[in-house]
């Protein structure tokens, strides 16, 4: 892989309304963050870790709809979004923890309300885990935490991690459209695709066509995958599940009933090992709930930061109920069609 230095300028990646694109260097790695401004001062400080093959751009529609709440930032994980490859080509989890500590140490705004979904979701449990002066609340959504018996639906992107699966996979697919490679991952990742916008869709699209021509795509993928299979591997204190336990803040838990890459049953363990946590199922969502049903997820959250700070710091807030701006990588429409069940472990 050629050295950061030489790649060719990316594409300009796309910054919603309200939003901006910063650049942070800490040792080893060069982090783009996105963040939104509350809509009015001393909001308390939210940041957002997102999955495998993610960007910040997965949590554009739940920072709008908490921007009366929370002072937001989100970060693209080395190799990611619009963040170049990590100096030393570690693409473990613990790297990635590690960068995600830095950032929040470099711009000293901790504790934060720490979310993360997916392969973030296990980033975001150990950063609570080691470090748990930096961490306020904890919010997961379908983290990827270790599952003995992994869902069919799961083990292509598993696949991912053995070597020399990527270069085939690529060749495999050269023919294959942006249009084509959007709808293979909405249709893996949502629980009812339809509920994405066409300007969503357009959007995701144009992001896949700037991603494509990054020559390290397919390498920060398959490296982090393997990263994330290994530390599946991992056992005593630095076994994801151990650190599960050790993580002190309130932890808000979030599982789709759809979801094709995290197994639902994994929610009841889930509730076991993040000690108080709190559960809230979606039967309808897939493995990005943030996205698919931003409005219940950021109610949830709500309730979440009322219970942990009190409303006198948490200050303005709406009725669970209320209606937002999603923003565009899903519908407007209503939530799930079952009840939310919520539940405290």
């Amino acid at each position: 892989m050629p050295p950061t230095s030489v790649l060719p300028e990316p594409a300009a990646v796309r910054v919603a309304e309200g939003e901006r694109l910063r650049s942070v260097r800490v040792p080893g790695v060069t982090l783009t963050v996105r963040s939104r401004p509350p809509a009015r001062e001393g909001r308390p400080p939210a940041f957002y870790v997102h999955g495998l093959g993610g960007s910040s751009l997965n949590w554009s529609p739940l920072m709008a709809l908490l921007e009366d709440a929370v002072d937001s930032e989100a970060v693209d994980l080395p190799g990611f979004g619009d963040s170049p490859p990590p100096d030393d080509g570690d693409y473990s989890i613990t790297a990635h923890a590690r960068a995600v500590i830095r950032c929040l140490e470099a711009s000293d705004r901790g504790p934060v309300h720490l979310f993360g979904n997916s392969l973030g979701g296990a980033v975001a449990t150990r950063v609570a885990a080691v470090r748990s002066d930096l961490v306020r609340t904890l919010t997961l959504v379908s983290p990827a935490l270790p599952e003995l018996r992994v869902q069919r639906s799961a083990v292509p992107t598993g696949l991912l991690a053995v070597p020399g699966v990527a270069p085939l996979f690529t060749r495999l697919t050269r023919e294959w459209t942006a249009e084509q490679r959007v709808r293979g991952v909405m249709n893996l990742c949502y629980g009812d695709p339809s509920r994405v916008a066409p300007e969503g869709f357009r959007h995701a699209v144009q992001e896949m066509e700037r991603r494509q021509r990054l020559p390290y795509f397919w390498d920060a993928m398959a490296r982090s995958a393997r990263g994330l299979v290994s530390s599946y591997m991992l056992g005593g204190q630095h076994g994801l599940w151990r650190q599960a336990e050790r993580v002190l803040a309130p932890t808000l838990l979030v599982y789709g009933g759809r979801d094709q890459l995290v197994g639902f049953r994994m929610a009841q363990r889930a509730v076991r090992h993040f000690r108080g946590s709190r559960l809230v199922t979606l039967p309808d969502a897939g493995h990005v709930a943030m996205m698919e049903y931003p409005e219940t997820v950021a109610s949830a959250f709500r309730e979440l930061l009322r219970d942990a700070t009190g409303p006198a710091d948490e200050g303005d807030t709406v009725q669970p109920d209320a209606e937002g701006d999603p923003g565009p990588s899903a519908d407007t429409g209503g939530g799930p069609t079952a009840t939310i069940e919520t539940t405290r472990g």
